[in-house]
């Protein structure tokens, strides 16, 4: 690996193997989304426990300051909405020019296996790597669902994310699911847990961080699950306690509530 791909992925996965990135793309295609009408404001308390933060350009330059820490990981597909006829029907957004001007440690896109619109979104990741590797640029592929949330089983994310892996990608994000043991071992590249809806309770978040970690994960790309928290701080920090301290569920929901009560008072 050349010297620049691999400070770039020693900004995006730690001195300990694992990764926390914050996930707060989602007005890509989304639009305003509750508790991300003003990503900036979302984002800054944040910004401390987590290793990245993945958004889009738009968002980068119009609410995140130059002079954050915290390492870019930027979005760089898109086209569709939810008002729209199908989500998998991505392109590449951002030029290899906007990538090296806006600093970003790696880049993200989406690719929709076993939709209509596969091939054009493998090709998309395959174009991507072609462009962004001779710059040293990682690329985080997202094994996309859109819409059709049963998909999210063993045999099809392993797959997907077999597939992202030899097309080129530095790391495939994708979905926790029953037997993730078969998904990462079965992908020769590093494998982060997305967040998908927001779950029913804040333990279920714990639980499923920690498991995903005890299958082979180097770590998440979360969203909803921590900015849509009532306490998005405490969750960040009990995540954290999860991915870089190896705390059970048990004991990052101690850390949650605890650190829940030092802020009320």
């Amino acid at each position: 690996m050349d010297w620049g791909k691999e400070n770039r992925m020693s900004k995006v996965i730690k001195p300990d193997g694992k990764c926390f990135y914050l996930a707060m793309d989602h007005g890509y295609f989304q639009g305003p989304t509750t508790r991300l009408e003003n990503v900036g404001q979302a984002a800054t308390p944040l910004l401390e426990f987590v290793d990245a933060l993945f958004v889009t350009r738009g968002v980068l330059r119009s609410q995140i300051s130059p002079k954050v820490n915290t390492s870019i990981i930027l979005r760089v597909s898109g086209g569709t909405s939810m008002v729209g006829g199908d989500l998998a029907n991505e392109a590449v957004t951002t030029s290899i020019d906007e990538i090296l001007r806006l600093n970003a440690s790696a880049v993200g896109v989406s690719v929709f296996v076993g939709s209509d619109y596969e091939h054009q979104t493998i090709l998309n990741l395959a174009n991507l790597v072609n462009i962004c590797e001779p710059y040293g640029i990682p690329v985080m592929a997202v094994t996309a669902v859109g819409l059709e949330l049963e998909k999210r089983d063993a045999r099809y994310l392993a797959l997907a994310c077999r597939i992202c892996a030899e097309i080129g990608a530095s790391v495939v994000k994708t979905y926790y699911c029953e037997n993730f043991q078969k998904v990462v071992n079965s992908c020769p590249v590093p494998v982060v847990i997305a967040g998908g809806p927001k779950t029913e309770n804040d333990f279920e978040v714990l639980e499923f961080v920690y498991q995903g970690m005890q299958d082979g994960a180097i770590g998440v790309n979360l969203g909803r699950n921590i900015w849509q928290n009532s306490q998005p701080q405490a969750m960040a920090r009990a995540l954290q306690g999860v991915i870089h301290e190896s705390l059970t569920p048990n004991e990052a929901f101690e850390l949650y509530q605890s650190y829940e009560q030092e802020k009320s008072h």
